[in-house]
């Protein structure tokens, strides 16, 4: 069976994910090519180490690039880094309004705390940049690389993340409002509460989003392997802890040729692993994908692919 559903009108969100190695950036890559048969597309990488420009065979930026060849398709390598700086840039002021009000800290102490590293704050920039993306509403079809599992689930837990750093605002901003309250009778709203409601809403339109299967899909990448499976198992089942339900699943690298004794020893070892992914994963739309011969990279190859992928 091929993947199904992906040119849905509806679904407007495609993440490939898996452990690292197992074809996520070339399956990312073939499907993308094909919704841009019928959409207009855009592929964006949020793994720190980018292949997808790798994969197209094109040089890529942290801005939506047209791929040379090919109709409404484009595609991006997100740089959380940028986007970061980017961020503080627009909101310093309204987080300093909060910090200076809420706490003790002087404008020395803020400018520390400001210039230090936020752990997590890379994927949040990551998800971030993609839903703003979606909001500008320049493409119909959003397909993502993710980089693999552990910062995959990060990616898309940032949401949790980032609401738990808005309420640490919130109470800081809170303290400050019961005191002017208690002092001045009357409290008037100002740029920092403005920037902690435009944050709950962006959090809520990220969970929002990833929880809806009619607007959002998660593919899982794997391969005949047993470290690949388990990884992939306790992939799925994090997801669906946090409401992304994984309903269709890619086994890649999987061999054709039995013609010479080593490759009837490894597709009897993979033909195990694949019974197991049938046992343990019964639920998933399984698509087999057979080994090249060549890799796969450029677009003629990851057309090609797409005979497997889509069949």
């Amino acid at each position: 069976m091929g993947l199904k559903g992906l040119k849905d009108a509806s679904l407007k969100l495609i993440l490939f994910g898996g452990k690292g190695g197992v074809g996520k950036t070339t399956c990312a890559s073939a499907a993308a090519l094909y919704l841009a048969e019928d959409f207009k597309t855009l592929i964006l990488s949020t793994d720190p180490a980018h292949s997808l420009a790798d994969s197209l065979g094109q040089k890529l930026g942290d801005q939506p690039k047209e791929i040379k060849g090919v109709k409404n398709l484009s595609a991006l390598e997100v740089n959380a880094e940028n986007a970061l700086s980017k961020f503080k840039t627009e909101h310093e002021d309204q987080i300093r309004k909060i910090v200076e009000t809420g706490t003790n800290l002087d404008a020395e102490d803020i400018d520390s705390v400001f210039a230090l590293p936020i752990p997590g704050m890379d994927e949040v920039m990551g998800f971030k940049t993609m839903i703003d993306l979606i909001d500008e509403a320049k493409f119909d079809k959003y397909v993502v690389d993710t980089a693999p599992t552990g910062h995959a689930l990060r990616l898309l837990t940032s949401p949790k993340l980032l609401d738990d750093w808005v309420k640490v605002m919130a109470k800081m901003r809170w303290k400050y409002r019961y005191m002017v309250e208690r002092f001045a009778g009357k409290y008037n709203g100002d740029e920092g509460d403005d920037f902690l409601l435009s944050m709950k809403k962006i959090v809520k339109k990220m969970e929002e989003l990833l929880r809806d299967p009619n607007r959002c899909e998660f593919i899982a990448v794997t391969i005949p392997e047993d470290m690949a499976i388990l990884e992939t198992e306790r992939l799925i089942s994090n997801l669906s802890q946090y409401g992304v339900t994984v309903r269709q699943l890619v086994i890649n690298n999987v061999l054709e040729s039995d013609g010479c004794g080593f490759c009837k020893e490894k597709r009897r070892e993979q033909d195990k692993y694949i019974n197991q992914i049938k046992d343990r994963m019964n639920g998933l739309r399984r698509t087999v994908v057979h080994s090249r011969p060549h890799e796969v990279k450029g677009l003629k190859a990851l057309a090609d692919l797409n005979t497997q992928l889509f069949s």
